[in-house]
């Protein structure tokens, strides 16, 4: 009897508070109503099509979640840059030859990357997300925890229903609203996507030359630099100074070749003032890269260090590379998200800056940590590793520090 109470309980303090999230939904809209019409909004689609949006629960769940663990390189790489993907990719390189050497042409970026940015975001095509775009977005756009953004995104979405002659229903993505072949948010979508295959309209969901013609277009917008190489696995001299390692700390690649970096084959680097940063993605044991202005590039697509190695890495795969020479230990360790808030703390609280304490190893995190290794006789890699974790007394196993 008890439990059948409190069931029935919870079950009515749940239905109150859904219906008190869709009466603050729709008071929203009618905010987003007015936000419209002051941006010169179609009048068709803000009477009609924002009243029929709906609140996405699950939408701001998903916003919400975090992984318990987060992924090892070895872990990321690998799902990503797999031999069915890169026999796909090759398959479509031949596919659209003709089409991406024109591309390259008018916009100085190479097929094989376009492809390798398509395998990354929907697995060329096989996944392109199911949630209804508008409703996300405004459901997003009415979450206070970026509101602004997405109250941006949702009126550019607004126009490009107008522009393209869209249906609400044909737009439907990801839960955060990136859509199509090559996932564009609503604003990339109006400013960069381009009319690949010449039919009248930019769809990015049924029309692949015109994703792959939009991917060419923002690349070169982000500043491609064309016939400049993303990076290269490279190897390291034994006394390396690991503290100069890491994005922020860019150096003539000339810089690097003195100290005896080399490329992975054992050949010399190239004598060029061609910036570049050394990059050890899974510590001092793992593999090393060399990356360049066009990494950054990548990287101003998605801010994740992973993706953009792995965008690399499948684009050089693609064109008939080998495998990685030294590549990451399957052994790695993912550490908890937690573990890596606690790292956080503990670097901010000796005044060490790694940012704020989100569980994200982000170049902050990792800057802050090379240099507590470096003033406590660790290889000072930016790498959460054992010795470093039991040094900051961030360890969810104590055991393993004695």
């Amino acid at each position: 009897m008890h439990t059948y109470l409190g069931a029935l309980i919870i079950a009515l303090l749940q239905m109150q508070s859904a219906i008190a999230q869709e009466d603050e939904f729709l008071g929203c809209i009618g905010q987003l109503q007015s936000r419209a019409r002051l941006e010169k909004i179609p009048s068709r689609l803000v009477d009609e099509v924002l009243p029929k949006l709906r609140y996405q629960p699950r939408v701001i769940e998903l916003d919400r979640s975090q992984p318990e663990f987060t992924q090892t390189f070895a872990d990321y790489l690998n799902r990503r840059v797999t031999p069915g993907r890169i026999r796909y990719g090759r398959a479509l390189l031949a596919k659209y030859d003709q089409f991406l050497s024109d591309l390259s042409r008018s916009y100085g970026v190479a097929g094989h990357y376009l492809i390798a940015f398509w395998g990354l975001e929907t697995n060329f095509g096989h996944y392109l997300g199911n949630v209804p775009t508008l409703d996300a977005l405004a459901t997003l756009a009415c979450d206070p925890r970026r509101s602004a953004f997405f109250t941006d995104e949702l009126m550019q979405a607004l126009r490009l229903l107008e522009r393209e002659s869209l249906e609400p229903e044909q737009m439907r993505g990801s839960w955060a609203g990136a859509m199509g072949h090559t996932q564009f948010m609503p604003s990339a979508y109006i400013d960069h996507a381009v009319d690949g295959d010449r039919d009248g309209q930019i769809n990015l969901w049924r029309s692949e030359l015109d994703a792959l013609a939009s991917g060419a277009n923002f690349l070169q917008n982000l500043g491609w630099q064309t016939k400049q190489p993303w990076g290269r696995e490279v190897t390291l001299p034994v006394d390396f100074p690991y503290g100069e390692s890491g994005l922020k700390n860019p150096k003539p690649q000339r810089y690097w070749l003195r100290l005896g970096v080399r490329s992975a084959d054992g050949g010399e680097l190239a004598d060029t003032d061609l910036e570049a940063s050394v990059l050890l993605p899974a510590g001092h044991t793992g593999p090393a890269f060399l990356v360049y202005p066009n990494f950054n590039v990548i990287l101003s697509w998605n801010r994740s260090e992973f993706y953009a190695l792995s965008v690399g890495l499948l684009a050089d795969r693609l064109r008939g590379a080998p495998p990685l020479r030294r590549p990451p230990s399957e052994q790695e360790v993912a550490l908890r998200r937690s573990t890596i808030e606690d790292l956080q703390r503990q670097l901010n609280r000796l005044s060490f800056d790694a940012g704020p304490v989100d569980g994200v190893m982000g170049s902050l995190t990792q800057a802050a940590l090379r240099e507590f290794q470096a003033a406590n006789g660790i290889i000072a890699d930016g790498y959460p590793g054992q010795k470093t974790l039991c040094a900051l007394s961030v360890n969810s196993e104590p055991a393993s520090c004695l």
